[in-house]
């Protein structure tokens, strides 16, 4: 009875030793399994940085195309301002991808699973942020050197557009004085008039015995109507007796009738006013 009973207690610590064993095995497995889990998503982790900082490199790239353009080749190019936007957010995104590549460091370190590989790809990833980083700044020196080319062609500019319309004043003003002193060359001045009338505006002098004087002291130039010499062909007179005073040469113009009326045909303007601004016609 008594060896029964020690053959089934050691059956018993046998049963318990056996259960003990694949208990500690199902934990080792399940560890094992947390722990492949975790390195995956840290791998995968890794594997969006990589993917992250490829395209940081991208825009980089793109953004430095757009930098060496000599000139504004295209509308869709985008402006300076848009441009500082866009370095400043890939800085900030770059600044972001340092830490989390340093606490995903520091996780991997912490795990059966990491190698030198893998030291050695966090390294190339933390080189290549720093590279861009560096480019970063590069690209931000090349645009306060656009800026302040911008700054001072636009000065340049505005002074330019300043003396372009001040010169454009001073033409206009010339051309204006140019005008006006062309009209005053073609101002003419003509009376139609009596003999009385004329010599109550002092502009003819006469006595009995005594040689016709004309203009010969203050006559009253309001009493005399303009012309333009380009323009004046014709001057009615009226009355049926006329009397040219001026001196104008006889084959510059004619004395005509038009109706019942005398007129003045000029036909050579620049002949006809070559002497004399002036016309005084006595009409009787």
């Amino acid at each position: 009875m008594k060896h029964h009973i020690i053959h089934i207690l050691a059956l018993s610590a046998l049963l318990g030793s056996c259960n003990n064993q694949e208990s500690n095995q199902q934990s080792l497995i399940e560890a094992s399994r947390q722990e492949l889990a975790t390195a995956l998503s840290e791998r995968d982790e890794l594997l969006a940085l990589v993917k992250e900082i490829a395209t940081a490199t991208n825009q980089l790239k793109h953004l430095e195309s757009i930098m060496t353009l000599t000139g504004s080749q295209s509308k869709e190019n985008p402006s300076h301002s848009q441009i500082l936007t866009d370095i400043a957010a890939i800085k900030q995104t770059l600044e972001r991808r340092r830490k989390e590549l340093s606490e995903l460091e520091e996780r991997l370190k912490k795990s059966s699973l990491f190698t030198d590989d893998l030291q050695a790809t966090i390294e190339a990833l933390r080189t290549q942020i720093d590279a861009q980083a560096e480019d970063i700044a590069h690209l931000q020196a090349q645009l306060s050197i656009a800026n302040n080319r911008i700054w001072r062609l636009t000065d340049t500019v505005d002074s330019l557009n300043v003396t372009v319309a001040e010169t454009n004043s001073e033409l206009d003003a010339s051309r204006n004085e140019s005008i006006k002193l062309e009209n005053e060359l073609n101002t003419c001045y003509y009376a139609v008039a009596t003999k009385g009338e004329l010599k109550e505006h002092h502009i003819i002098e006469s006595g009995f015995l005594r040689k016709t004087k004309l203009m010969d002291g203050d006559f009253d130039k309001n009493f005399f109507k303009t012309g333009d010499k380009r323009s004046l062909r014709m001057i009615m007179l009226g009355g049926k007796k006329v009397k040219v005073y001026t001196n104008h040469p006889s084959g510059s113009f004619e004395i005509v009738d038009v109706g019942e009326q005398k007129a003045l045909k000029i036909k050579n303007q620049e002949e006809f006013w070559n002497l004399t601004d002036y016309l005084v016609v006595q009409v009787d």
